[in-house]
């Protein structure tokens, strides 16, 4: 496994045997769909387990450890996955074979301590072993310090200060709520509530042993030499004013902020950082575990959790609606449409799911009724482009245009209105891009912004040329040039929300066939693709490509990355290339029980600093390729427009 002390991608991205040449796709893509319909939902939708690093599950326990409840009842499971995940040298990263990650381990073995594993033991020394080699709790991230910082194992000095008044601060105004990506907005809101309180609890343990001697003297002063240093100097004068005359009506305002923005599932967010601080902000405040909010809350969080044989732990998010509208895509390209019950029940299910209500994306699109959908079962207040392009082209290739025909035009309309100056789309904002927030020295836990990017915004070509528009309209024109200017000098495309150059490239790939523009652009893309394919057929790329770009597609081959690229080398008119073949006859072989196996973390939540293992990742896009392949071997029938759904 790898430590913190090195890293070298290339000197292991051949220690899977690689899997026998041939196989036979056609029984592959039979054996993949009865897998797909066997495990999906009776309500119709499909989604799996979103794998994360071990943070979420230690982080679950010292919110319990914080509210003052139980945490017998996850302990044996919690430790069991805990352990589970940590590697051979004693760190825990951020991926799948990834290196040691300071923080991560902190965290994690914080959270061993408190669920009662004996600091003596083996596996706890040799994780302090790691923290301390890599200098200590001093050189961990904002958020690791905060939950420390929390139990009086670290000083509040130390920590940036976000003052609860944010709130007053208009939108046009820089550093208002609403300059932060929703993600950030909705952690940062709690935040400050917790920043104003500066609470500390008993952790039932104590953790000298992660402070390295001889930077004692350093805990209390906020690291980082950045512009905007002054910033923080002059709020913790603030601080320490006992005169703070709009304190306690922001404090109010803040409360009743997160109020407002909890989910019906009791999440905030649907995503794991704003609901954990948000409990804790609105514990500070004086609600107790029964109060309604914090019950509801609490109560949700046991439907982003697992209890299996690898143990006990909690997910970040959920991913129905994406999971739900690429399983739906891949059985259309399969045969499989809406006169047949599964997929009706899918797409009943998914319509069901639009969003209709205003949300937080309002701000900067105020004059547009929402059309969009989330990612997650109960989002309402945070759908996405991304989402909403892929649902509309799931359900036209679904042959639902007819019965969504009203559906889809809300969200063409409103994914139009969504667009960012410059022509392109972020994922959940319109011109979120104010940087000067990057610099707060609070900011160090990864993407505080939602700009646009390369794959969210060829998603939306790929959808406008499902809906009969070409490369000669205005906002495809648009797209087009960011496209372009976006395009990498060896031909590749960079991935915001998938890993990484091989995602990125196979996104816009397909958003230029669906509209039928940018030939050259495509062929540079394509000629990127068959020089990265690995020596057994594959595909490959790791995450650590996001720190060093000529690690781009370079990367033990994953049925998933594989599958982009094939994908994408089909759209390019490829299909019949040796490289093409040699890539399907890789996942046809590589299958297993009607199913794919892949370990390795594809997606992307912050480039740098969180990754994902979309355990249905490794299903749905292998059998979308042996789809394709499928049908390319049948006489094409005339593309089916919908230019009636533009107007």
């Amino acid at each position: 496994m790898m430590s913190g002390r090195g890293f070298d991608e290339r000197a292991r991205e051949t220690r899977r045997p690689a899997p026998p040449y041939g196989g036979d796709a056609g029984g592959a893509l039979a054996a993949a769909v009865t897998w797909l319909l066997e495990r999906q939902h009776p309500d119709g939708w499909w989604t799996a387990e979103l794998e994360t690093n071990v943070t979420m599950t230690a982080e679950h326990v010292l919110l319990l450890r914080f509210l003052g409840l139980d945490v017998q009842g996850v302990r044996a499971g919690a430790v069991r996955h805990i352990l589970g995940a940590q590697r051979e040298d004693g760190s825990w990263g951020l991926y799948y074979e990834a290196p040691a990650d300071l923080s991560t381990t902190i965290e994690a073995y914080a959270a061993l301590r408190v669920l009662g594993v004996d600091p003596g033991a083996a596996p706890m020394r040799r994780a302090l072993d790691v923290i301390r080699s890599l200098g200590g709790v001093l050189r961990a991230r904002v958020f690791t310090k905060i939950w420390l910082a929390l139990f009086g194992q670290y000083p509040w000095a130390g920590i940036p200060t976000i003052p609860p008044e944010i709130v007053y601060l208009p939108p046009f105004v820089p550093f208002n709520l609403y300059d932060f990506a929703c993600w950030a907005r909705g952690t940062i809101a709690p935040l400050t509530i917790v920043l104003a309180h500066r609470p500390v609890r008993p952790l039932g343990v104590a953790l000298p042993e992660v402070v390295l001697e001889g930077t004692q003297g350093s805990l209390a002063r906020v690291p980082g030499g950045g512009p905007l240093w002054w910033a923080d100097a002059f709020l913790k004068m603030y601080e320490r004013s006992p005169w703070k005359p709009g304190r306690a009506a922001a404090r109010r305002r803040v409360v009743q902020w997160i109020q407002d923005r909890q989910e019906a599932d009791g999440s905030w967010g649907g995503i794991q950082p704003p609901w954990v601080y948000s409990l804790i902000a609105l514990a500070l405040e004086g609600m107790g575990a029964d109060h309604p909010v914090m019950r509801r809350g609490l109560e949700g969080m046991r439907r982003f959790s697992i209890d299996d044989a690898d143990g006990w732990r909690f997910q970040a998010c959920m991913s129905p609606v994406w999971d739900t509208a690429w399983a739906l895509r891949a059985l259309a390209a399969a045969g499989h449409r809406l006169d047949e019950p599964h997929v009706r029940a899918a797409v009943r299910w998914i319509l069901a799911e639009q969003i209709d209500v205003p949300g937080d994306w309002a701000v900067r699109s105020p004059r547009v009724p929402c059309g969009g959908w989330a990612f997650e079962f109960d989002n309402d207040l945070y759908p996405d482009i991304d989402d909403t392009a892929v649902v509309v082209v799931a359900l036209l290739e679904s042959g639902a245009a007819t019965l969504a025909r009203d559906a889809i035009e809300r969200a063409r309309r409103w994914v139009l209105a969504m667009r960012s100056r410059g022509g392109a789309w972020g994922a959940f904002d319109r011109n979120n891009t104010r940087r000067v927030i990057t610099r707060l020295p609070f900011c160090d836990f990864g993407a505080v912004l939602d700009p646009p990017s390369e794959d969210v915004t060829a998603h939306v070509v790929e959808m406008l040329g499902a809906l009969g528009v070409d490369g000669r309209d205005g906002v495809v024109r648009d797209a087009l040039r960011y496209l372009a200017a976006t395009q990498q000098p060896g031909g590749a495309w960079w991935g915001r929300w998938g890993v990484n150059y091989i995602y990125g490239t196979w996104c816009v790939i397909s958003g230029l066939a669906a509209v039928g523009a940018g030939p050259a652009m495509v062929a540079r893309a394509a000629a990127w693709l068959l020089s990265v394919q690995q020596p057994d057929g594959g595909w490959g790329e790791t995450c650590y490509s996001y720190e060093d770009a000529s690690f781009a597609g370079v990367g033990r081959s994953t049925p998933s990355q594989t599958a982009w690229a094939v994908l994408a080398l089909q759209l390019a008119g490829q299909g019949r290339h040796p490289a093409c073949q040699r890539g399907l006859a890789f996942l046809a072989a590589a299958q297993r029980g009607g199913t794919w196996e892949e370990p390795e973390f594809t997606g992307t939540g912050f480039p740098r600093d969180f990754y994902i293992n979309y355990h249905l990742y490794r299903h749905v896009f292998p059998m979308l390729a042996l789809a394709h392949a499928a049908a390319a071997e049948i006489p094409a029938a005339p593309r089916e427009r919908h230019d009636l759904l533009v107007r």
